[in-house]
């Protein structure tokens, strides 16, 4: 991780532990202040400039496109049509430039796009000198279908890989590419699903890649404890990947809305619970023949499950003797329980967290559970 306090803005989020950091702002402000040569790889999914008014296919409807205001055209929405793009190849050109600055002489760059986009990152690219390495076809299974019936269904998105210069002797993990394609070589065109169920459980960015699309790339072109930088984070996908990967790895995100999608994805890949259990067998029978008196036993004597007998029903049959509901704060600085409280809800657990001197800002996420004990 490059060291630069003096200049480095606080982080959004910091995990020395595990190397990973993201920030909140503009990733041209960022970037001028990372030191330079210190990045192994950069990803980039930088906007495609799509929501102006046009239109899309969702759940098998028109809708308008409108991603977010980060997606719109730089400048106004009239005007010569050239000069507008002008205003975006200007723009790819910029954190392009800044990018290759903070790269060492042997990193390379990843930048995802569709056609809206990516001949101005590529065109760029050569003006700047990088050396292109290859351009991959992502091939989507599924495609949404194209409702005006002009053009060819859009199933693919365009990656170029490129080293920092003519000189760099970039990473490339051939053998693990071969191995990972059943003994053959990789080729340029990858068919990989878009993001799964689970990896848009605590929502969605509306242009995530989907992880095995990020594994690939960082399998293939970095090694464990290298410095990933994402200046366009989204929803964190990049940061995640690099953390199962055991890569260290830099974010930057322009929106709040998508920096805490990113935070509550990466979170909760790293909680760890570690439980400790203690097993005391002794006996409570008078006489010389044992019974089983746990409630399995007891019940399952007299009808079994396949009888009809339902837990709801073995619970009713039990005396509940204690009852308690536990809430565990973990801390955002340091990693471990800094406050546990008994309560009856959440609600009642933050104010007594509050209560004790601390402000919410110091945990980073809350574990809840729940004991009951019954007598058989």
């Amino acid at each position: 991780m490059p060291k630069s306090p003096s200049t480095l803005p606080a982080p959004a989020f910091d995990d020395p532990k595990h190397h990973l950091r993201i920030y909140h702002g503009d990733c041209l402000e960022l970037l001028a202040q990372i030191p330079e040569s210190t990045v192994d790889l950069v990803f980039a999914d930088p906007p495609y400039f799509l929501s102006n008014g046009g239109i899309t296919c969702h759940a098998g409807k028109m809708v308008s496109v409108h991603k977010g205001d980060w997606d719109k055209l730089p400048g106004p929405d009239l005007g010569p049509v050239r000069a507008r793009f002008d205003k975006v190849h200007e723009f790819n050109t910029a954190w392009l430039a800044a990018a290759q600055r903070v790269l060492k002489p042997n990193g390379s760059i990843w930048v995802s796009g569709t056609s809206h986009v990516i001949h101005s990152v590529g065109f760029a690219m050569q003006q700047l000198g990088f050396k292109l390495l290859n351009d991959i076809s992502w091939v989507k299974p599924n495609p949404p279908p194209n409702l005006s019936c002009r053009y060819f269904t859009h199933a693919t998105e365009t990656l170029i890989w490129a080293a920092k210069d003519k000189k760099s002797r970039h990473t490339f993990n051939y053998k693990l590419m071969k191995e990972t394609n059943r003994g053959k070589q990789m080729k340029s065109v990858w068919e990989i699903r878009p993001p799964e169920t689970w990896e848009k459980k605590f929502g969605k960015h509306p242009t995530q890649k989907p992880v095995a699309l990020l594994e690939r790339i960082l399998l293939a072109s970095t090694n464990e404890g290298d410095l990933v930088l994402d200046p366009f984070l989204g929803g964190g996908t990049t940061l995640l990947t690099a953390f199962r990967l055991r890569r260290h790895a830099l974010g930057c995100e322009l929106s709040a809305e998508f920096l805490s999608l990113g935070l509550r994805r990466i979170c909760s890949n790293q909680v760890h619970v570690d439980l400790s259990l203690t097993y005391v067998q002794f006996s409570l029978d008078p006489f010389p023949d044992p019974m089983d008196r746990s409630c399995s036993g007891r019940l399952l004597r007299r009808a079994p499950l396949s009888a009809g007998v339902h837990k709801s029903e073995m619970t009713a049959q039990l005396q509940l003797v204690q009852q308690e509901r536990r809430f565990y704060f973990i801390g955002r600085t340091k990693r471990e329980v800094i406050f546990s409280v008994l309560a009856d809800s959440l609600d009642d657990a933050r104010q007594k967290f509050r209560a004790s001197g601390r402000p919410d800002s110091d945990a980073l996420f809350i574990i809840k559970t729940e004991t009951e004990i019954y007598l058989a």
